[in-house]
């Protein structure tokens, strides 16, 4: 299909009928033709010439349609016409759509009615002529009264659903005369179902049938919601061109969209000469600018209905797409009051609790009743909760990669035939042919999915739901309109029951009452840090002052005990001597006590000199220093990777470490060995511990073959001051050095752990975060 010379698509003839190539893209609001039962012309703003009209005018008004283009509209209407149409766009309420005209020609007037609308900057004239009935001076409010009346009344009376619907289609067939009226609804998958009819005794019955959504294109849905009343007098009609082709004030294709004498696609000219029908009219029912459905009527002769009918007809529609909503809506009125009760109690239970999953999973069935699911996944940071009947945690983790660029997009998914989306649910429909999902939290990779089960069923389609393709004389593959319209059953498979918008809404809802929750307790936590820092600052500056302001009495009396023992030492009794020793050892001890403060304090306080680090090296200079003095050592240390660090503090750390190695051993040699693991196996191994720390990071661990550890003090070993064994005992010390080597893995955003099995050694993990690790 090749471009015009402005560019666009050239438009469907009336003859041509639709390919694969251009089913879904026919320009139906642009067809550049009209129906034969009137005439139509196009003014300018605000001249009011003649600029574009339709080719049958000789046919109507007994002039060539070149005789009326360029001209004033004064060569068709009066002067008080005329005013009135400018009154009538003004939308002066005396000025209402049709005015009663009459229309110039050689042989004397004309009595019709005009309707007129706006397209951009040109007016739009639709004159109706062909009527067997001439057209009366005016259209009385009475008259109108009393076609709605019966009606209206009828459907305001209450009673079922499906009782409104019935007195729908039989009120519209009485005011009309149509063999067949039908109420169409659109399902959320663009199918329809027939769910009233009146017809002639003599007709099969589509009551019940579904369609399948190509019978009603999108572009016709589209113009069905612009325009709700839309007749086809007769089907047999020769199309009329308009003159020119291209509106001259636009240079493109005249939108018909709001056109009463549109022509119609040639593919639904053929749909419906299929199905038996010489003239159709459809009613819209739009409610909040949303299709709901159609009351489409179908007659075996062709069959013009007056515009003051048809207007009746559209009031009708309006108030039945208010009423017949209302009524569906009202049906799940008793279940919206239960999810609305759940959502009170629910919300409140979550509002008290500080951990989201907890609040969420506190009471299953509450979270799976929310949105009447059978099952429900909560995904946060790559971890699974399940509730319910879902997929395995394998599965929703390849489910949700493939979903997550979706819901990041769109935040809430929805769906009654997941495999459609995602073929490989294929092999779990049986529990999750339904999804709603929802994305909670983009930096938490927090989403909720919930599930509904197949749910098989027989559909009684209006004929194959298929169109039959075909091959043209040129060779292309066409598609045309099913010929037969029989019941044909087809069982369904892979899809659930449909999720309702009070579902969808409440898990809105409860998307914000979790935010809320994380923004609270995130205020909670922001608050309980700051009084911990501030806390932590007040605690280190008390330590360095009171640890400094302590060694000076204690210097004193270290050294007064000396000058005792020295001077007075021969006059003491033996009793006395050792008293004195043990005042001298207990000042050196707490002396040792004071300076390990004073050093953890000051790892707080100072700050940290980072620099790309070679652990390697670093390793080398202390293993060497411990080679001087401990006899029988066997250290292996295998290739580390260069990390970003305070090196001063990152070799006190490693010292530590090794020292604890060598103290607590009673092996020869002492055996110790440091290395990293690999990051597959620490990323499955110690996935709980990494939670909060990058992926990269890195995991070093020391080694020994040492004493062991008893599992209930493997916590206390990182409290200050903390011995598992007497005073003197390995060695003796303060106990402060695995609570520096926690403060210096701690100043790099890193955890550090142990684990020890007693009697065979233990071993030292510390993980460095993106931090500290490159």
């Amino acid at each position: 299909m090749t471009k015009n010379q402005v560019g666009l698509e050239p438009l469907l003839a009336p003859s041509e009928l639709a390919n694969l190539t251009n089913c879904d893209r026919e320009p139906v609001h642009i067809p550049g033709y009209i129906q034969p039962h009137g005439v139509l012309f196009v003014l300018s703003e605000p001249d009011f010439n003649i600029v574009q009209l339709s080719t049958n005018t000789m046919q109507w008004l007994g002039r060539a349609p070149e005789d009326f283009l360029n001209k004033h509209v004064s060569i068709l209407l009066g002067a008080a016409e005329i005013q009135a149409i400018g009154q009538c766009l003004a939308g002066d309420f005396e000025y209402v759509n049709p005015l009663r005209v009459d229309l110039k020609t050689p042989n004397g007037t004309i009595a019709a009615h005009c309707i007129t609308h706006r397209v951009g900057d040109a007016i739009v004239l639709e004159i109706e002529l062909g009527y067997t009935e001439p057209v009366r001076e005016e259209i009385a409010y009475f008259d109108f009264y009393r076609q709605v009346k019966a009606p209206i009344a009828a459907l305001q009376s209450g009673g079922s659903f499906e009782e409104l619907c019935d007195r729908l289609v039989e009120s519209v067939r009485h005011i009309t005369g149509f063999d067949r009226v039908m109420l169409y609804r659109f399902e959320q998958s663009g199918d329809g179902n027939v769910i009233a009819e009146a017809r002639h005794p003599d007709l099969v019955p589509y009551l019940g049938l579904h369609y399948p959504a190509s019978d009603i294109p999108l572009p016709a849905r589209r113009l069905y919601a612009l325009n709700h009343l839309r007749l086809v007098p007769d089907i047999t009609y020769k199309p009329i061109e308009l003159l020119p082709q291209l509106n001259p004030l636009t240079q493109e294709p005249l939108d018909l969209s709001w056109s009463v004498l549109r022509s119609i696609s040639p593919l639904h000219i053929e749909y419906l000469q299929n199905m038996g029908v010489r003239s159709s009219m459809s009613i819209s029912l739009v409610r909040e600018g949303k299709l709901w459905g159609l009351i489409a009527c179908h007659h075996r002769e062709p069959k013009l209905i007056p515009y003051f009918l048809r207007t009746v007809c559209e009031f009708i529609g309006q108030i039945a797409a208010f009423e017949l909503t209302a009524k569906a809506d009202l049906q799940d009125r008793d279940y919206q009051i239960e999810i609305d009760v759940l959502k009170t109690s629910f919300f409140e239970s979550i509002s008290r609790q500080t951990d989201v999953l907890t609040a969420l999973t506190q009471s299953p069935t509450d979270l799976l009743n929310l949105v009447g699911a059978t099952g429900v996944a909560i995904a946060i940071q790559d971890k699974f909760t399940v509730l319910g009947n879902t997929p395995n945690v394998d599965r929703l983790r390849e489910l949700l990669v493939s979903l997550a660029p979706r819901l990041q997009a769109e935040g809430v998914v929805q769906t009654v035939r997941l495999v459609q989306d995602y073929p490989e649910s294929a092999v779990y429909s049986d529990i999750a042919s339904g999804m709603l999902a929802m994305m909670v939290s983009r930096a938490q990779n927090f989403y909720i999915l919930w599930f509904r089960p197949e749910v098989a069923q027989i559909v009684t389609w209006g004929g194959d739901p298929s169109k039959t393709e075909s091959t043209d004389e040129n060779g292309e593959i066409r598609l045309s309109p099913r010929k037969s319209f029989s019941a044909w059953q087809e069982t369904v498979r892979q899809t659930a029951s449909p999720w309702k918008t009070s579902e969808s809404t409440a898990a809105l809802e409860l998307k914000s009452a979790i935010v809320n929750v994380a923004l609270r307790h995130a205020a909670e936590v922001s608050q309980l840090n700051l009084e911990l820092t501030r806390s932590n600052v007040d605690l280190d500056s008390f330590a360095y002052v009171a640890s400094h302001d302590l060694k000076e009495p204690l210097r004193g009396i270290h050294n007064y005990s000396s000058f005792l023992l020295e001077d007075y030492g021969e006059i003491l009794a033996g009793d006395g001597v050792s008293k004195l020793e043990t005042l001298i050892r207990l000042t050196r001890r707490m002396e040792n006590l004071i300076d390990s403060l004073l050093h953890y304090s000051r790892l707080g306080r100072s700050e940290l000199a980072t620099s790309q680090l070679d652990l390697n090296l670093l390793l080398q200079e202390v293993v060497e220093l411990f080679k001087i003095t401990t006899d029988a050592l066997d250290v292996t240390v295998l290739p580390l990777p260069a990390i970003w660090g305070d090196r001063t503090q990152m070799s006190e750390l490693f010292t530590n470490l090794v020292s604890n190695a060598i103290k607590y051993n009673t092996n020869t040699p002492v055996k110790i060995e440091i290395g990293v693991l690999d990051p597959a196996i620490a990323a499955h191994k110690y996935r709980d511990r990494l939670s909060s720390l990058p992926e990269n990071a890195h995991i070093f661990y020391v080694r020994d073959n040492g004493i062991g550890i008893d599992p209930i003090h493997l916590e206390d070993v990182f409290r200050i001051f903390k011995r598992l064994h007497v005073r003197d005992e390995y060695g003796g010390g303060t106990g402060a050095g695995l609570t520096i080597a926690q403060k210096i893995v701690d100043r790099h955003g890193g955890k550090i752990w142990v684990e020890s099995v007693l009697g065979q050694g233990s071993t030292f993990y510390f993980a460095l975060s993106h931090n500290s690790t490159q």
